[in-house]
């Protein structure tokens, strides 16, 4: 007798529901799936990598449903996250999300490809010996710190597609040090002045003290 087949299940740090805080979304209600683990070691990374509890791709949604208990057609959208989230999400847990009727965003470092049925892509690239161009997103975030600019003079002709490619945000890097801080966003806004196909990426529920 054949034995049944396993049931998927992911590594997941965290489901809890606020508000989004960063890039095009900002502002918008949104049920935050965190996945455990990474493939790189970002120092700014708020993310525990070793707590996580094993979920079904139905749990999952059990729960994003008990944590966002809002009216039929009203739902917020998801954001799958990390530590990295393409190390786990995978094509049976999007399409679940969509038979429930969520719409799903990811935010990756770019290291790994997304999952089909994947509606709003950002990318917050790492590696800075890749060619900015070669990712394909809805949107491309840089923490920007004082090595930025710098870093930046490499990649600059991607920023000149315009509407051809995604969107290109810059995003003042949280340091933990206001002084420090205040001095990256100082710089961060000088820069996007000087290159207008930026924007500024704030995060929002850092300041006004959200999850």
């Amino acid at each position: 007798m054949n034995a049944e087949p396993a049931i998927r299940t992911y590594k997941v740090n965290d489901i809890f529901y606020s508000l989004q805080g960063e890039g095009r979304n900002t502002g918008k209600a949104a049920v935050f799936v965190r996945f455990a683990g990474c493939n790189l070691r970002c120092p700014f990374c708020d993310t525990d990598f070793d707590a996580f509890r094993l979920m079904t791709a139905r749990d999952i949604v059990a729960d994003i449903r008990k944590e966002s208990p809002t009216a039929e057609g009203t739902l917020p959208i998801v954001v799958l996250t990390g530590g990295e989230p393409t190390l786990q999400a995978d094509e049976a847990l999007t399409g679940l999300l969509h038979q429930a009727g969520y719409t799903v965003a990811m935010e990756s470092n770019g290291t790994l490809p997304p999952p089909k049925g994947i509606d709003w892509l950002t990318i917050s690239p790492k590696d800075w010996s890749r060619d900015f161009s070669h990712y394909h997103c809805d949107e491309l975030k840089i923490v920007f710190d004082e090595e930025t600019p710098r870093r930046l003079a490499g990649h600059e002709p991607f920023s000149a597609h315009g509407g051809n490619g995604p969107l290109l945000y810059l995003q003042p890097c949280d340091t933990g040090d206001p002084e420090r801080n205040k001095r990256i966003t100082a710089a961060c806004v000088a820069y996007i002045k000087q290159h207008p196909k930026w924007r500024l990426s704030l995060q929002i529920h850092k300041l006004i003290g959200i999850d």
